[in-house]
């Protein structure tokens, strides 16, 4: 790279705006959507799609509830005119779908186009001339005045046509490309002209699409050339004002959103941003863009995964992991901290029974769009107490107190740090059960019974299996586990306290499994954890009470028989 990239590099223009209007508006509603898959889309694919392949997404778009869509450049290849000419003949095109076809401001290219539409029951006509001074004077090397008459030339040539083949609904559409570095009273100048041939109306519907053809400057400059060309084109109200933004700056979603608060009414784009370099305006991240602001957007990503499916199958290209609302990760949190607010966030919309979605690091509900809360939170090295617990909490119904979730924070962190790889959910639980008692218990409860004198004071037994054989605990205190901690002093010389005790169901039913959560200390103040888990309450405490102990008594316990 260059120290001094001003040295071959320019700033392309800004335009003199001082009363833009665009900053202050607000998205409120849907502009017409336009997918550009199947055209521009698939002519920037390696290996481009085939008819089936072809017909599949078409059919994804229906579903998705597409009303417009580019299905080909027929003039280009012999696949793209039979592609046309399949949806048509074999009735592949709803009533209030129109299919839209692209081609050159071209004589011979023009009538190939119209060929492939013959029959359809409405079809938008869509030509384009490059109007920019680089191509200009360096590809085409025309005047400004050639460039319009070869607009105009195309323009008169689709209007006779048109007239000719009454049978369709035609829309005839415009684009001036490489609009974004055309001098705006240039691109003004062609579309006037071409306008003034179709002479728009309810009955000549037109669209003037102002492209991004290459992003060349920010934002909020290609918002601005948006707003001057509504502001100053002599037929806007006539005329549908599209967008068709590419992503070479990376900014390809910005800029439409801003096209469209500056006037633009109609966005062309692909599923995910595919298209020709780095790509075209995703339409799936604006419209859920929408979506979580309050406004419908008029397509249906209700199940994204399938949508994701059949694009990639149909594309041969993968879309990545943190693409915006459809990547494996975009809903996943492995930091402790993330982890901890999301937890607590949808523990406080419980309670609070709210409606309005307001969850940390979550703009949008996983399940509006058919994916689970299985990937919300994912545990590795960089996890912290609250993705353990949360995962514990939403797979098996476990409500760790927070002394609990600092505990097998604790494990686990041990655990990835060893092997630094992601935890799984049935690796997680595997090792919970195994820490705290709930698989395989070294001291396991065979059975127990209590009752209280005349004191008030509580005589427990107990049958514990401890190793090979059963040994008995007897004791006494004022409440069961009292007495159990007595039992366990008595036979095995060991001293502890309870310091922490949390119960709960495992559901809502009368009949339901409760759980129980015991912390003890030992006379040196350290601390252990139990969990015991049976359809009595009872009978839990005491198992998660003989969990806890066992991390205070040696593995050879019998020899103090």
């Amino acid at each position: 790279m260059l120290n001094q990239p001003a040295e071959k590099y320019r700033p392309y223009p800004v335009i003199d705006l001082p009363d833009r209007q665009w900053p202050s508006r607000q998205l409120t509603q849907a502009p017409r959507w336009l997918s550009t898959d199947l055209r521009d889309g698939n002519q920037a694919l390696a290996t481009p799609m085939d008819s089936a392949r072809k017909l599949e997404f078409w059919q994804l778009l229906l579903r998705c509830g597409f009303k417009e869509i580019e299905v080909a450049f027929p003039a280009a290849s012999q696949t793209d005119f039979d592609f046309v000419r399949l949806l048509i003949e074999q009735n592949h095109i709803p009533s209030d779908v129109a299919i839209q076809v692209l081609t050159q401001a071209r004589s011979d290219l023009i009538d190939r186009t119209f060929d492939a539409l013959r029959g359809a029951p409405q079809a938008i006509i869509h030509m384009y001339n490059a109007t920019a001074p680089l191509f200009r004077e360096r590809v085409f090397r025309q005047s400004k005045a050639e460039i319009v008459e070869l607009a105009c030339a195309g323009a008169r040539q689709i209007r006779a046509r048109c007239e000719a083949q009454t049978d369709t609904a035609w829309t005839f559409q415009y684009s001036p490309e490489t609009f974004c570095f055309t001098e705006p009273d240039f691109a003004l100048e062609i579309c006037e002209a071409v306008a003034a041939i179709w002479q728009p109306g309810p009955e000549r519907p037109m669209i003037i699409n102002l492209p991004a053809t290459v992003e060349v400057n920010t934002p909020n400059v290609y918002a601005d050339q948006i707003e001057y060309f509504c502001r100053h084109f002599s037929q806007r109200a006539q005329v549908a004002i599209c967008v068709h933004p590419h992503n070479d700056r990376g900014t390809g979603v910005a800029c439409a959103e801003l096209a469209i608060l500056a006037g633009a009414d109609r966005v062309e784009g692909c599923l995910f941003g595919n298209g020709e370099r780095t790509g075209n305006v995703d339409i799936v991240t604006l419209a859920l863009n929408l979506y979580t602001q309050g406004v419908a957007p008029e397509l249906d990503f209700s199940d994204i995964q399938q949508v994701l499916e059949v694009v990639t199958r149909c594309n041969q290209l993968p879309v990545h992991p943190r693409h915006p609302y459809a990547g494996e990760l975009v809903f996943t949190a492995f930091s402790g901290s993330h982890q901890d607010a999301i937890r607590k966030g949808f523990a406080e919309r419980s309670e609070r029974q709210e409606a309005i979605w307001q969850m940390p690091y979550l703009p949008l509900d996983p399940l509006d769009i058919g994916c689970s809360y299985e990937a919300v939170i994912r545990v590795n090295s960089q996890s912290g107490k609250g993705g353990a617990a949360w995962l514990l909490e939403q797979n098996h119904g476990l409500q760790l107190p927070r002394g609990l979730q600092q505990d097998f924070s604790r494990i686990v962190q041990q655990q990835t740090d060893g092997h630094g790889q992601e935890m799984t959910h049935h690796a997680l639980w595997q090792l919970f059960c195994q820490h705290y008692g709930l698989t395989q218990p070294s001291r396991r409860l065979l059975e127990a019974e209590s009752h209280s004198d005349e004191k008030g004071e509580t005589r427990f037994k107990a049958r514990v299996q401890d190793g090979a054989q059963p040994v008995t605990l007897e004791g006494k205190g004022n409440g069961l586990l009292s007495a159990a901690v007595a039992a366990l002093r008595q036979r095995y010389d060991l001293a502890i306290t309870i310091e922490d005790y949390h119960e709960h169901t495992l559901g809502k039913r009368s009949d339901s499994r409760s759980v129980t959560y015991i912390s003890c200390l030992n006379a040196r103040g350290e601390r252990a954890w139990g969990v015991g888990i049976d359809n009595d309450v009872a009978r839990a405490s005491l198992q998660a009470l003989l969990n806890a102990a066992h991390a205070f008594l040696p593995q050879e316990s019998n020899s103090l028989a």
